[in-house]
């Protein structure tokens, strides 16, 4: 172990068998919890309003972590307080190529704005738009992370694209990744 780094194909006790103690102070990593998901359809919604996204569908959720049923968001659970890695990508799409104004896609964390990302296509044409939202976060326990969108058009509504063919285009996941 000249450099900090232990490699080793197996570890037994001094019996040769059964359960390792790990002494106090030291940590093992995990990126967990973690939770995934997506939308089970497209959703389409309110021109010129902040809305909350509801990604109803889990592709997973390590620690049960997420609501995708009646509150769609992420809550920290006991004695998971940590920096989290999180993700939220939408694609957006409005029914004409010269019909995007504006886009938006927000991460809230206890009720308020904590990041957002913005486009403005004002200046050229835009139909379907792809939004990425990627960030880390210093959450504690009972800390959650909700997501919303805003689309301003010329006309007609806006809809977040679940799917294209058997690709997801819209995503929202998080994963604990330390201390």
């Amino acid at each position: 172990m000249a450099d900090g780094t232990l490699k080793v194909g197996t570890i037994t006790n001094s019996a040769g068998s059964g359960n390792i103690a790990i002494g106090s102070g030291v940590t093992l990593l995990s990126s967990t919890p973690a939770f995934e998901a997506v939308m089970s359809a497209d959703v389409t919604f309110s021109r010129d309003t902040v809305t909350k996204i509801n990604f109803n569908t889990e592709v997973f959720d390590t620690n049960s972590a997420y609501d995708n049923s009646t509150n769609y968001r992420f809550t920290v659970p006991s004695g998971n307080a940590g920096k989290y890695y999180t993700y939220l990508t939408l694609g957006l799409k409005t029914g004409a190529s010269s019909n995007f104004e504006y886009a938006g896609i927000y991460l809230y964390k206890n009720g308020s704005v904590e990041r957002v990302v913005w486009i403005d296509l004002r200046a050229g044409d835009g139909r379907d738009i792809p939004l990425n939202l990627t960030t880390t976060l210093d959450l504690s326990v009972g800390d959650y992370l909700e997501p919303y969108a805003y689309v301003m058009t010329s006309s007609g509504d806006p809809t977040i694209m679940a799917v294209r063919g058997s690709t997801k285009l819209s995503v929202f996941g998080a994963y604990r990744i330390g201390a």
